[in-house]
C-alpha cells in the first residue's frame, strides 16, 4: 500500500513512525518474494530495512550522500530510491545489479561490492564537498564484519584527524559478517574486565550482596549481571571510537524506528564533527528461516519462500572438494594449516575448521593480512593453504609479491570463484587472476579441468617447498571424470590427442568448451591437436616448441581476461615463430551480471562462437 505510492526517496519523509513500520513490513515481503525467485543476499538486506526507512525519513538525498559498505544489503535502498518497478529484475541479465552501481541510479553515489571501503569513500565525498563549498551530510553505513578490514581503520583514523562536520558513520552491528566475526575488536572490553578498579568495585558489590536475604540476593545478583553486560556493550565501542576522534552514539536498537528517527534528527541538527552511530540489528529480521540460519540465507539461490528451504545442486562443488582434500592431506601431515578471510563456508573449509580447529585461521575480512600471516606461518615450517575468492585476492597483490613470492615461501593460494560467477556481476567475477599473477617470479600457477585434477594438484602443492603455488578453479559443481587421471607435473600439459596444422590449447575449466570446438572442427574435416593446459606457469615449453614446428596456427581458450592472460604469454614465447596464435577469453571490459550461460553468450565464449571464428580464420 505504501511502497507502491513512493516514487522518490523524499516521499518517505512524509510518513509517520507507524506508517514507516508498515512500509518496512511491505519492503520485507517484497524482498523475500523477489529473492526467492532470483536468488540474492537475503539476510543482510532484511536486517537493514528499518534502518533504511528511518534514514530516508530524516535525511534528504537531494544533497545528503549515502555509501553502503559492500552494498549487498541495499535492496531496501533500491526499492525506496525509484527502482521498485524494476526490482523483479534484480540480479538478472540486463536488470538491476545486486549491489549499488553509479550507472544505475543517481542515489548510488558510490559503487561497492567489496568490504571495508565505505568510510574512505564517504570521507572523500565530505572533503570534496567542502572544497567545492557544497552542503549536505556524507554518510557511510558499514557492518561490524567490515571493521575487521584494515582499510576501515585507516579511514576512521583519517576521519578523526580531519574532523569533518556533517560526516556520519553508521555501524550496522549484526554480530556476524559472512562467517562468524573474529578479531580483537570484539574483545576490546577485556581491558575493563581485567582492570583493578573494575574488579575491586565488582568484589565490593558481591560482598554487599552476601548480607542480603536469600531471595533478595538472587535478584540483586541477576540485576548486577545485567548491568555488567550493559556496560560491556555500551562502554567498549564508546571508548575505541572516541579515541579515534568520533562522537559516539549508541548502541541503539536497529529495529526500533522511532528511536532511530530521534537519534538521526539529533545527529543531523545538533552535532558537529564526525559522528558514529552504533545500530544493533538482526540479520534476516522478519523472515524466520533467515533469522535462524543467516549464514545459509546470506547469499542464496532461488528458494521456496513458504517452506524456507534451499534446494542444493546435489553434486560436489569445487570448494567442497578443496575442503575435503585439505582435510585428507592434513590427516597425514600435521604441518598443513588452512587460512580464510571470513569465507569459511564459501571456500569449503567448514570441515577443516571442525576437524582441525587449532590449525584453522579465519582472519576476518582482511585479505592483505591473511597473505602475510600465511607467510609467517610458512617461515615457521608450516604449510599454509589460503582459500580465497579470486575477486578478493586482488586486494592483496603487494603482499603476494613482497611477502611471499620474493621470499620463495611455500604458501598455497586456493583461488575459488575464478572465471565468471554469474549474478553477482563485475565486482565478483574472477576474471583477472591469471593476468595479475602471471608476471610474479617464483610463483607456480595451476588450473585443473576436473575434480580429480584439483585433488591431485592440492596433493602436489602440499609437498612443494620451492615457493608459492596458486590453484584456480571456478564456482559451482565440479566436473568429475570418475577415473584415474594422468598424474600432474608442473610445466607439463596433458596431450589429449595429436593432430595436424591446428592446435587447441585449453586452460582449466575451459576444457569442455575446447572439446566441443574440436568435435565441430573434426566434423568439418579438420584434425586439430587438443591439449589440456594444466600448468599455466611454468609453461610447457617443450610442447609449445613442438607445436610451433608442426602447426600453422595455435588457438588458446582461457576463462580469464585476454590482456595479460595465458594466450598473451604463449604469443610472447613464440614471437619469433611463424606460427599464428589466436586467443579466446574475456574481453577488455567489465562483464555485467547475469547467468553464466548468458554472459558467455554475450562475450562469445561458447563453442559455437569460437568454432565460427576459427572457421573464418582457416
Amino acid at each position: 500500500m505504501y511502497l507502491e505510492k513512493l516514487n522518490q526517496p523524499g516521499d518517505v519523509k512524509a510518513l509517520t513512525p507507524e506508517e514507516l513500520k508498515l512500509l518496512a513490513f511491505e519492503i520485507r515481503n517484497r524482498i523475500i518474494e523477489v529473492i526467492a525467485r532470483n536468488g540474492g543476499h537475503l539476510a543482510p538486506s532484511l536486517g537493514v530495512v528499518d534502518l533504511t526507512v528511518a534514514l530516508l525519513n530524516v535525511f534528504n538525498l537531494s544533497k545528503d550522500m549515502v555509501v553502503w559498505d559492500v552494498s549487498h544489503q541495499a535492496y531496501a535502498w533500491k526499492l525506496l530510491t525509484g527502482r521498485n518497478e524494476r526490482f523483479d529484475t534484480i540480479r538478472t541479465f540486463g536488470g538491476l545489479s545486486g549491489f549499488t552501481k553509479r550507472e544505475e541510479s543517481p542515489y548510488d553515489v558510490f559503487g561497492t561490492g567489496h568490504s571495508s571501503t565505505s568510510v574512505s569513500a564517504a570521507l572523500g565525498l565530505a572533503a570534496g564537498r567542502d572544497i567545492n563549498k557544497q552542503s549536505g551530510h556524507c554518510i557511510a553505513i558499514i557492518g561490524d564484519g567490515a571493521l575487521t578490514g584494515g582499510m576501515s581503520f585507516e579511514a576512521l583514523n583519517h576521519s578523526g584527524h580531519l574532523q569533518k562536520d556533517k560526516f556520519l558513520v553508521i555501524l550496522n552491528d549484526n554480530e556476524m559478517s559472512i562467517s562468524k566475526n573474529v578479531g580483537g575488536l570484539q574483545r576490546y572490553m577485556a581491558r575493563f574486565l581485567v582492570s583493578k578498579p573494575y574488579n575491586v568495585l565488582k568484589q565490593q558489590v558481591w560482598d554487599l550482596s552476601s548480607s542480603l536475604p536469600k531471595g533478595v540476593r538472587s535478584k540483586f545478583i541477576y540485576g548486577a549481571q545485567k548491568l555488567e553486560e550493559s556496560l560491556i556493550n555500551i562502554l567498549a565501542p564508546n571508548i575505541i571510537f572516541e579515541d579515534l576522534g568520533f562522537k559516539y552514539v549508541g548502541p541503539i536498537d536497529g529495529h526500533n524506528i522511532p528511536q532511530m528517527l530521534s537519534i538521526f534528527k539529533r545527529v543531523k541538527y545538533n552535532m558537529v564533527g564526525p559522528v558514529l552511530v552504533h545500530i544493533v540489528t538482526s540479520k534476516g529480521k522478519g523472515y524466520t528461516p533467515a533469522e535462524k540460519d543467516s549464514a545459509l540465507f546470506h547469499g542464496v539461490g532461488p528458494f521456496d519462500a513458504k517452506a524456507g528451504s534451499v534446494v542444493c545442486s546435489g553434486g560436489e562443488s569445487w570448494s567442497e572438494i578443496t575442503g575435503k582434500t585439505l582435510c585428507r592431506l592434513a590427516e597425514a601431515d600435521a604441518k598443513i594449516v588452512a587460512v580464510t578471510a571470513a569465507m569459511t563456508a564459501g571456500t569449503g573449509l567448514n570441515c577443516f575448521e571442525e576437524k582441525y580447529p587449532d590449525r584453522f585461521f579465519d582472519v576476518g575480512i582482511a585479505e592483505q593480512h591473511a597473505v602475510t600471516f600465511a607467510a609467517g606461518l610458512a617461515v615457521r615450517g608450516l604449510k599454509p593453504f589460503f582459500a580465497v575468492y579470486s575477486t578478493f585476492l586482488q586486494r592483496s597483490l603487494d603482499q603476494i609479491i613482497h611477502d611471499v613470492a620474493l621470499q620463495k615461501l611455500p604458501v598455497v593460494f586456493c583461488i575459488d570463484r575464478a572465471g565468471l560467477v554469474g549474478e553477482d556481476g563485475p565486482t565478483h567475477h574472477g576474471a583477472f587472476d591469471i593476468s595479475f599473477l602471471n608476471f610474479i617470479p617464483n610463483l607456480v600457477i595451476l588450473a585443473p579441468s576436473n575434480a580429480e585434477e584439483l585433488a591431485d594438484m592440492l596433493s602436489w602443492a602440499a609437498d612443494y617447498k620451492e615457493g608459492p603455488v596458486a590453484i584456480r578453479y571456478p564456482r559451482g559443481t565440479a566436473f568429475c571424470l570418475g577415473k584415474d587421471i594422468v598424474p600432474f607435473e608442473p610445466g607439463k600439459s596433458e596431450l589429449i590427442s595429436e593432430g595436424k596444422e591446428l592446435a587447441i590449447l585449453s586452460v582449466g575449466t575451459a576444457f569442455p568448451v575446447a572439446v566441443d570446438v574440436v568435435d565441430m572442427l573434426r566434423e568439418k574435416g579438420h584434425d586439430p591437436w587438443l591439449i589440456n593446459v594444466r600448468s599455466i606457469k611454468p609453461l610447457d615449453r617443450l610442447l609449445l616448441d613442438k607445436l610451433s614446428q608442426t602447426c600453422s596456427r595455435i588457438i588458446t581458450i582461457e576463462p580469464n581476461t585476454l590482456i595479460g592472460g595465458f594466450g598473451s604469454v604463449v604469443r610472447d614465447y613464440l614471437a619469433e615463430s611463424p606460427v599464428k596464435i589466436t586467443s579466446f577469453g574475456y574481453p577488455d571490459s567489465f562483464v555485467p551480471h547475469g547467468s553464466i550461460a548468458q554472459l558467455n553468450d554475450l562475450i562469445g565464449f561458447t563453442p559455437e562462437s569460437i568454432f565460427q571464428k576459427i572457421c573464418a580464420l582457416l
